[in-house]
């Protein structure tokens, strides 16, 4: 199911950034790549977070960037980046960002039940924390065995 959303040349790891926004503008890249969102949404989200505070830190490592549902969205959307170094956003160490892009209020819901139901199994967030993008696709294309 995740599949349909978090498609493969989305998925992207690397070793460090140099700042959140940094990493929000690049694990964002391929949805503005596959024009699912355009740049406004990028914008958004950065601003969000100015406004909002470190909000988008769900647990520790791990962020959901998004913004505004609908605004700059053409279809529902995920894009993960997973980064060696942990990245400061604002005093939250993090290692994954999980960009989500979506059309309304509730069309993204069975994506992010998806992901949080595979995010509480430890052994799978421990998972994601290594990086391994090869274990990542096989837990989220198939899920957590």
């Amino acid at each position: 199911m995740l599949e349909k959303y978090l498609k493969e040349n989305r998925i992207q790891h690397i070793h460090r950034v140099e700042s959140w926004e940094e990493a929000i503008k690049l694990a964002a890249s391929p949805l503005l790549e596959d024009g699912v969102i355009s740049q406004g949404y990028i914008k958004a989200m950065l601003e969000s977070v100015e406004l909002n505070g470190p909000y988008i830190v769900l647990k520790e490592s791990f962020a959901l960037p998004h913004a505004k549902a609908g605004e700059y969205v053409n279809e529902v959307g995920l894009s993960l980046l997973v980064i060696d170094e942990p990245i400061d956003l604002k005093g939250n160490p993090v290692k994954v960002f999980l960009v989500l892009a979506a059309v309304d209020n509730s069309s993204h819901l069975e994506a992010l039940s998806k992901i949080s139901e595979l995010l509480m199994n430890e052994e799978v967030y421990q998972k994601f924390l290594a990086g391994n993008l090869e274990e990542i696709k096989k837990i989220l294309y198939k899920g957590a065995e």
